[in-house]
Formats: C-alpha cells, sequence, structure tokens
C-alpha cells in the first residue's frame, strides 16, 4: 500500500493487507495524534487497508481560545 505522511511530506510503501491500528504501530504513530484517510474518508482505527490501498496520514492539528 502507498502511504502519503505530511509534515514533513513522505510518501512509504508497506505490503498489505493490514489493521490501521498494525500499519499506525509499523510506522511508529499514535492513533490519537494522526488522521488516517483514504478515498477522502476518515478510516477507522480497526478497518482492513487492502494492499493496493492509498492512504493519506494527517497529523491532528488542535487550537484553543485566545
Amino acid at each position: 500500500m502507498k502511504i502519503e505522511l505530511r509534515n514533513p511530506t513522505r510518501t512509504l510503501e508497506l505490503e498489505g493487507p493490514m489493521s490501521v491500528q498494525r500499519m499506525l504501530n509499523k510506522l511508529d504513530l499514535n492513533r490519537e495524534t494522526v488522521l488516517v484517510i483514504s478515498d477522502g474518508t476518515l478510516v477507522p482505527i480497526d478497518a482492513m487497508l487492502a494492499d493496493d490501498a492509498t492512504i493519506e496520514i494527517r497529523n491532528v492539528i488542535s487550537g484553543g481560545d485566545r
């Protein structure tokens, strides 16, 4: 599967299929700090990702009151 990471932008390849949780573990990413997106849709942590999937991973950004 093709994985596009943001900030910094880079592209990785992993062999699938695998769950979102397993992919994040392999990439050493905390599921609470990233969004996993496939075809413009957020993907739940227990979803299975196909070997030919293209996945985008974005960091969660939060703001507060001034």
